[in-house]
C-alpha cells in the first residue's frame, strides 16, 4: 500500500505523514516515510527547484516508493507533487498507489508560514502555487479540505478511507 499526501507546501503533508507512520508502525506494519525534503537532502540538495528539478525529484521519489512498495513495504510519500502528469506516471508504475490531496488556500499557507519556506525563498527560488502553477488533482483518491482541520480529523478520514479500501488489512 501506498499513501501519497501530496499539497501546497504548508498543507500538513509531513505532519500527517508522521502520524501515519507512528500509527502503522505501532500495528507492526512495515511501513517507511518518503518525504521529498529528506530525498533532496540524501542526495546532497543537487537539484533546485526549477519546474525540470522538481520533475527530477519527483522521479526520484516515483522510483523508491515503487520499489518499497513491491518490497511489501507500506509506503507513505509527502511531496508537494504540482504536476497533474506526474501523478498520472507514478499511479501507473505504482501498485496500491493512493493519492491523497491534503487541499489548503495558498493565502493561508503563507501567514502561517509553518516552515518558513514561503518567507526564506520568496524571490529566491520559484515557488509552488506563486511562481509554478499546482495543478489542481483530477483522479486524487481523496481530498481533505485542511482549512479549520485538526491532524486528528485529517489522520480520521485517511483512516476511514484506508480501512473501506483494505478491510483485511484492520482487523
Amino acid at each position: 500500500m501506498v499513501i501519497w499526501l501530496l499539497g501546497i507546501s504548508g498543507s500538513g503533508k509531513s505532519t500527517l505523514g508522521g502520524k501515519l507512520r507512528d500509527f502503522f508502525k505501532h500495528a507492526n506494519k512495515n511501513t517507511f516515510l518518503i518525504d521529498g525534503d529528506v530525498v533532496r537532502k540524501f542526495y546532497e540538495n543537487d537539484l533546485g527547484y526549477s519546474r525540470e528539478e522538481r520533475r527530477e525529484n519527483i522521479q526520484r521519489i516515483i522510483f523508491a516508493t515503487s520499489a518499497l512498495s513491491e518490497s511489501g513495504v507500506l509506503t507513505i510519500v509527502c511531496n508537494i507533487s504540482p504536476f497533474e502528469d506526474m501523478r498520472v506516471f507514478a499511479r501507473r508504475k505504482i501498485k496500491d498507489y493512493n493519492e491523497i490531496y491534503l487541499k489548503k488556500n495558498l493565502e493561508i499557507s503563507l501567514k502561517a508560514d509553518v516552515k518558513t519556506m514561503y518567507e526564506k525563498n520568496f524571490g529566491r527560488t520559484p515557488i509552488v502555487g506563486i511562481d509554478i502553477k499546482f495543478d489542481e488533482p483530477i483522479n486524487c483518491d481523496l481530498v481533505i479540505d485542511t482549512k479549520n482541520k485538526s491532524v486528528d480529523d485529517s489522520f480520521n478520514k485517511v483512516m476511514a478511507y484506508l480501512q473501506a479500501k483494505y478491510p483485511e488489512q484492520f482487523k
